[in-house]
């Protein structure tokens, strides 16, 4: 009763009502386009790449794409090359003046920021939608699908409306962001991802059902799922609360420290890089395989061994590998995105002070020291939520598909996302003065 009547209250506000209808209005708009099938290309001869994708590396990159990859859909290269193209120019700004520069420069300087990213991302688009194209063939799809060939005018063609789709999805996630609720590129990709689990555990209870473990088994599924979602909430939400002394302002407007001074906390994330370290990590997995397969490595022991081993994302050496480079990528990407010198000159600015340590550099160092010590087990955590779907598929004999749902970046992006954007939702009821979806109270009086 309490939800409904919370559901109730969102739907009073008329701006969070509007929001949200647009989200789910420009959310459906993408899906129908990951059914848009490529013009020139035959919708019933699809099989052969939907039975390709079903698992492995290509199927979860068709899940990123929700569906639209095995559909060679218009969205087919999905959101994933803006997505890229964030990445390439964040680590960017580490290194170059100029974006360091822009950063600094507040919204004026994100505009600019924007808009590289953007053009980054239709050159990432010129790359991959012809790779896209031609892997066609070999991915499944016969020669007879084609309909008008496979010349000139099928790949001009099919390459303009593949990065149009794309830069058109990128349109949608910013529009979303500025008119919707939630964040807008996060909730395509979340979208998508959902879009393929139906289906995903429909197959694995199929195959349960026809005496590979029966219902029990579908149960306990089910459990370890609910589970490892709770894990990943509790990796998502936990902080490490230090606590931090403001100095009370006096009549003279000087600052007087003293232990009336207000009292509060400076969080720090368990898990500061969120995804990112998988999505690294994910990207130098391709490599092991694609030097094995080379033409010098690929007739000796050592390729065949790093084909064989590299290829099948739920074998062990792949997973080993994997998760020691998401640990070490955890530690790279916290040490680049959590500015602890920035963070101890805007205490010291502001006149807050943590007891016992002085403002300044030694603020600092004790920050770093701090993030350095939740680093080590939210990285750890991090690694084997990364890792676990391949413990369901060798020891319970999950099918590929639903397992990726059990952890790795599929898990972690539906749990992000779905929190940032109720907590965006819960402070709209929170500022009408009602009760929020993260909390429950008394409800209070709404303000129109």
């Amino acid at each position: 009763m309490k939800l409904i009547e919370t559901l109730k209250n969102v739907w009073k506000i008329t701006e969070l009502k509007d929001r949200i209808i647009l989200t789910l209005g420009l959310l459906l708009v993408y899906r129908f386009g990951a059914q848009v099938v490529l013009p020139g290309i035959d919708a019933t001869q699809l099989g052969g790449l939907q039975e390709t994708t079903d698992g492995g590396i290509l199927g979860l990159l068709n899940a990123f794409t929700g569906g639209a990859f095995a559909n060679a859909s218009v969205f087919a290269l999905g959101i994933m090359p803006y997505i890229s193209a964030s990445i390439v120019v964040q680590l960017m700004g580490i290194a170059i003046p100029y974006l360091q520069k822009l950063q600094k420069e507040g919204e004026s300087g994100r505009k600019k920021i924007n808009q590289i990213t953007r053009w980054l991302t239709i050159a990432i688009c010129l790359v991959q939608a012809p790779g896209y194209l031609v892997s066609l063939p070999s991915l499944g799809i016969p020669s007879s699908a084609f309909l008008l060939g496979t010349g000139g005018i099928f790949y001009f063609s099919s390459i303009v409306i593949l990065v149009t789709g794309c830069i058109f999805a990128m349109w949608l996630g910013e529009k979303i962001t500025d008119k919707g609720i939630g964040n807008g590129i996060s909730l395509l990709i979340m979208v998508g991802i959902i879009a393929t689990l139906p289906q995903s555990f429909l197959l694995n209870a199929a195959s349960r059902t026809e005496g590979n473990g029966g219902f029990m088994l579908i149960l306990i599924e089910l459990v370890i799922w609910f589970l490892i979602i709770l894990a990943s909430v509790l990796l998502v939400m936990a902080v490490r609360k230090i606590q931090v002394q403001y100095a009370r302002r006096t009549a003279s407007g000087g600052y007087e420290k003293n232990v009336f001074g207000s009292r509060q906390f400076l969080p720090l994330k368990l898990n500061a890089s969120g995804v990112m370290p998988i999505i690294f990590a994910q990207a130098i997995m391709f490599v092991p395989g694609l030097i094995g397969g080379s033409s010098w490595l690929k007739d000796t022991d050592a390729g065949q061994w790093m084909q064989a081993n590299f290829s099948d994302i739920f074998g062990f050496w792949y997973n080993l590998v994997f998760a020691l480079l998401i640990i070490v990528f955890t530690y790279f990407y916290t040490a680049i995105t959590v500015p602890t010198n920035k963070m101890a000159d805007d205490l010291k600015r502001s006149g807050g002070f943590i007891p016992g340590i002085r403002p300044g550099t030694e603020t600092s160092e004790y920050l770093d020291k701090i993030m350095s010590q939740i680093t080590l087990p939210g990285s750890i955590f991090l690694a084997l939520i990364a890792v676990f779907p391949a413990f369901v598929v060798k020891l319970m004999g999950v099918q590929q598909g639903w397992a990726l749902f059990f952890g790795g970046t599929s898990l972690l992006i539906m749990v992000g996302v779905a929190i940032d954007t109720m907590q965006q939702v819960n402070s709209y009821l929170l500022n009408k003065h009602y009760d929020g979806l993260m909390k429950s109270g008394k409800n209070r009086k709404a303000v129109a």
